[in-house]
């Protein structure tokens, strides 16, 4: 299986050399992440909304070493906030963010990236808009799911992620489809040990299905997070099922994939939110979503020929 070595290369300095030196990387990391600046961002937000579209904006860069990287992540965010605000979208543009951009794998990280973020809510708030937290490996969320649960009391239209090749989700997924939080389930895109995590397609599929159905039979608001057709066949059904109108659940899929799917669900009157991605630290981003899927990783080696 090559996911797991390309979510290893994700972490490799050399690799993002590689990577980053060869020619043909720059038109291929286009069609996933499609600007580098909020400049270069907001017609794409505009062109995407016009379309019927909703989004939430993710300003790429994990690898986080310094108090001082944080708070510019912090800015980043705030700059887009601020750029957002004349468009009057609402919640057609909320942003998701990664904690540990926020400083969560420093010294004192839990607490550091609590007081970077909740600045970022406070202005998503301002303008009619919210914040989703990303889920990111294992050993992260236990602090994640702490951070989103104080931020609710304030603002409790923050949502989080769950991921559904872990074994530990089907438990997260009763606590927060009771608690009506807004939740956001995905497959999952880390490299994780057998010990936590299911391994194989087949069990995270059924895993999926198991965690989807508990939260459309919850009080949340659930955010289907995938681009496999069958998945979003089962959620049509468990949506139907549960008794829940078109605005009671979205759909979420990535800028630059299966974007006619996009189109389709949203003229069927379907909430679709494009999470689109944008910066300059875009490497691991970029990584995962080759190995998230084999046609993303032929896609890049097939450029990668053409090109070279």
């Amino acid at each position: 299986m090559l996911g797991p070595v390309i979510l290893a290369a994700s972490r490799s300095d050399r690799m993002r050399r590689l990577v980053s030196a060869a020619p043909v990387t720059k038109p291929v990391v286009d069609r996933f992440i499609p600007g580098e600046t909020v400049d270069q961002i907001v017609p794409i937000i505009r062109e995407l909304t016009d379309q019927g579209l909703e989004l939430t904006m993710d300003v790429v860069g994990e690898d986080i070493t310094t108090p001082a990287q944080a708070e510019a992540a912090r800015d980043a965010y705030l700059e887009l906030i601020d750029r957002l605000k004349p468009l009057e979208l609402g919640t057609r543009a909320e942003m998701s963010v990664k904690l540990s951009m926020f400083g969560q794998a420093l010294d004192g990280g839990h607490e550091l990236a609590l007081a970077n973020v909740r600045p970022v809510v406070e202005a998503a708030a301002e303008i009619g808009t919210t914040v989703t937290l990303d889920a990111e490996d294992h050993t992260t969320l236990d602090s994640m799911f702490a951070i989103h649960e104080e931020l609710r009391k304030d603002f409790p239209q923050t949502g989080c992620v769950i991921q559904a090749y872990l074994f530990r989700t089907e438990a997260d997924a009763r606590r927060l489809a009771d608690s009506g939080s807004r939740v956001r389930l995905v497959k999952g895109a880390y490299k994780e040990p057998a010990e936590v995590a299911y391994q194989q397609r087949h069990e995270i599929d059924k895993a999926y299905v198991r965690i989807l159905r508990t939260l459309m039979e919850g009080e949340g608001y659930p955010m289907i997070g995938s681009h496999d057709p069958r998945l979003i066949s089962i959620g049509q059904e468990l949506a139907r099922t549960a008794g829940r109108k078109l605005d009671e659940y979205e759909f979420q899929m990535l800028y630059g994939i299966r974007g006619d799917e996009h189109l389709r669900l949203a003229a069927e009157g379907h909430r679709m939110r494009v999470y689109t991605a944008y910066g300059t630290d875009w490497y691991g981003y970029f990584m995962r979503r080759l190995a998230e899927k084999p046609a993303n990783l032929r896609f890049f080696a097939r450029s990668m020929v053409s090109k070279g």
